[in-house]
């Protein structure tokens, strides 16, 4: 097991135990502001879970169903763990409400002594991988921990006002609410990363414009036309191209030339997968359009029966390409 890894399980087992105390001692003193907290920590929680997850799954390799390999698990995992995110703070925004409307009196002793434990927790784990970050995920996690210390002594800074006025207990839902309102913020954005991985978007650092240029400015290359760039999993980006070759090269010339523009786009670009076909002409359509691109013709109908159907989908969409 290699530092980075072992710091990470490290952050992980101290992050769930301390989700466990929060909860235990959050409902002991009726603080919702305790067990937003402890929330917030299943979310890092659940990060770290899913970057080792990421890490193991990657190591597999592709096998005859799966020609990718399974680097797209994590996003699945991700997506359904924002979806139980948005469950869980929607609950506590309506228990929030609750308590708004009605106050309870929170033990404050509790809920300062347990938030402390858990900011110097995750203050600790914060600074276990400072420094140690240069992998994104790394730094991510760090970032998330130090958020979730200043969270804690949120807590602690309301319930201590809480012990000194002898009151003011409408102040325990409210910070819950801000809490859940950080947690769903987190939750939607995953929930669009995720889908923008799952549509294959163009990942937010490309663009087609940009690639094509590239691709251009190498010698040999007249134009590119038929460009797909999409994400295969966290920070694994593939590309699929056509190209048209200047001046009828041979074979060996053409394939040259092709090494180049792969070569450039891995180093440039980070696009680990590269997919190109060489053509000696532009090709022609009489519609003006891109011949090569890929179209789908479905019905209305074939449409409806195709959702209302997943496993035997009765449309047939029709690619047209080159």
């Amino acid at each position: 097991m290699t530092t980075p890894d072992r710091r990470l399980r490290v952050a992980l087992v101290a992050n769930a135990a301390i989700v466990v105390v929060q909860v235990v001692f959050g409902l002991a003193a009726r603080s919702l502001g305790l067990l937003a907290d402890a929330a917030h920590n299943v979310v890092d929680v659940a990060g770290v879970v899913l970057a080792l997850v990421a890490v193991r799954m990657a190591r597999r390799p592709p096998d005859a169903r799966r020609s990718f390999g399974y680097h797209r698990s994590p996003v699945l995992a991700a997506q359904a763990n924002a979806a139980l995110i948005l469950m869980a703070t929607g609950i506590l925004g309506y228990e929030a409400v609750r308590r708004l409307i009605h106050p309870h009196p929170v033990q404050t002793g509790v809920v300062i002594v347990v938030a402390l434990a858990g900011a110097a927790v995750n203050a600790g784990a914060a600074m276990g991988l400072a420094g140690h970050g240069g992998e994104l995920g790394q730094r991510s996690a760090m970032l998330h921990l130090a958020g979730d210390a200043a969270v804690s002594i949120g807590v602690v800074v309301t319930a201590v006002v809480m012990g000194l006025v002898g009151g003011a207990w409408w102040l325990d839902p409210l910070v819950s609410l801000l809490i859940g309102l950080v947690i769903g913020w987190q939750a939607v954005r995953l929930l669009r990363e995720t889908a923008d991985v799952l549509l294959e978007s163009v990942p937010l650092a490309l663009s087609n414009d940009l690639l094509s240029r590239a691709i251009t400015t190498v010698p040999g290359i007249d134009e590119v036309h038929d460009l797909h760039v999409w994400t295969l999993g966290h920070g694994l980006h593939a590309l699929s191209a056509h190209v048209v070759l200047a001046d009828h090269p041979n074979l060996e010339q053409a394939q040259a030339t092709v090494n180049t523009v792969r070569h450039h786009l891995t180093d440039a670009y980070g696009i680990t997968h590269v997919t190109l076909e060489a053509e000696c002409e532009t090709c022609l359509d009489p519609e003006g359009g891109d011949p090569c691109a890929m179209t789908f013709t479905v019905a209305p109908g074939d449409a409806v029966a195709a959702v209302g159907a997943a496993g035997h989908a009765h449309g047939h969409p029709h690619a047209h390409g080159h």
